[in-house]
């Protein structure tokens, strides 16, 4: 299961976040876990150069992509690969929606179809969708037909 999807500032102020199957009252120990992770060891790292790590039974899969970092966490058959695999879905999807490595303030601006895109991607812990194509299909933001 893909416990949680994270994405962050250089700051640590957290931009977008989902959860799955993790309880309220341990959500704001991987918060800050995760952000302190990303302070002490993403300064220097290249965009989209994955680090891993490895925290009570779950894998972590985190990097740098322009100015956010995006951190995945995931337990069972998502082990590192399948976290690599969901983490370049994800980098890819804000490229494409952002039109480049986003600077914060594009990200921002970007905000809601961006959360449209995690949420195609990762449906319930699980990822759904990894084709790029299929992704920009269902995200296209158009106003709702006449029945």
């Amino acid at each position: 299961m893909l416990l949680a999807v994270l994405i962050a500032n250089f700051e640590g102020n957290i931009l977008v976040e989902r959860f799955n199957g993790v309880p309220a009252e341990e959500r704001l120990h991987w918060r800050s876990f995760l952000v302190k992770l990303g302070a002490d060891n993403l300064k220097g790292v290249k965009n989209e150069e994955l680090l891993v790590a490895s925290h009570r039974s779950v894998y972590i899969v985190y990097t740098v992509l322009g100015d956010v970092s995006i951190f995945v966490v995931g337990k069972d058959e998502y082990d590192e690969l399948a976290l690599a695999e969901a983490i370049f879905v994800i980098s890819s999807a804000l490229k494409d929606v952002c039109g480049k490595p986003p600077t914060e303030r594009l990200f921002l601006d970007k905000y809601g179809k961006i959360c449209l895109c995690l949420d195609e991607i990762v449906w319930k812990g699980l990822l759904e969708n990894t084709d790029k194509e299929r992704i920009k299909r269902l995200v296209r933001l158009k106003p709702p037909t006449e029945f």
